[in-house]
């Protein structure tokens, strides 16, 4: 079954992008208008983020475990439930993105780091890991996406030193240009506005349905 966009009810959409990009208001909005379920990462009931800010070193691999725990039960649950989800920021993010850049800045131990990547590609990377048929990917320039940071007040993020927002900007556009483990389609946070004009969501709605389509038939294809 589809929804009047085109999209099936089953479909399991997930938001990436960097920190302040505006994740959240956009898995809101797509799962409003296409009345399916959220899927949103628990910051305020994560023992480890506050800590985390506070020093790297120590809590790093702590936090990057608990988070592939958490996102790999969601993820089981959602498929489970059958679909129709939009998800907030990616599995593949933590491993691509965090944990590495951890590791190569040296806040990540090398024993650390090889256990929580082999126990990332032991739970996701194998071909029984439920993947979603849609990453919408959502970019923009540094300066746009440091005031979205600024902007929301976070006290954790505001002591975070703008150096370490741009080296994760950087490793963000990296991670995407060589990402293939699901459909990617990439947004600029300058071409709409959904907090201010509902209307902004319809050509991207418009865009999913053309990507799943198009991608859920090549799929059918090589079967």
């Amino acid at each position: 079954m589809r929804n009047k966009y085109g999209i099936p009810n089953d479909a399991v959409i997930t938001i990436a992008g960097t920190v302040g990009v505006g994740k959240s208001t956009m898995t809101k909005s797509l799962a409003n208008a296409l009345n399916f379920k959220t899927s949103f990462e628990k910051v305020d009931t994560n023992p480890y983020l506050d800590k985390f800010y506070k020093d790297f070193e120590r809590w790093s691999f702590h936090l990057q475990v608990y988070f592939l725990g958490e996102r790999f039960k969601e993820q089981k649950q959602i498929f489970e439930y059958g679909g129709g989800f939009v998800q907030d920021r990616s599995i593949y993010e933590d491993t691509g993105i965090f944990a590495k850049m951890h590791y190569e800045k040296g806040t990540m131990s090398k024993t650390d780091y090889e256990t929580y990547t082999n126990l990332f590609e032991a739970m996701v990377m194998t071909p029984y890991f439920p993947h979603p048929d849609l990453l919408i990917y959502l970019e923009g320039s540094f300066e746009d996406i440091l005031d979205r940071i600024r902007l929301r007040g976070r006290p954790m993020e505001q002591e975070t030193p703008v150096e370490y927002w741009k080296e994760m900007y950087d490793r963000y556009q990296n991670w995407i240009n060589n990402f293939n483990a699901c459909p990617v389609m990439r947004i600029n946070i300058a071409d709409y506005d959904i907090v201010n004009d509902n209307t902004s969501i319809e050509p991207i709605l418009e865009r999913v349905s053309h990507f799943i389509s198009q991608t859920r038939k090549l799929t059918t294809s090589h079967m």
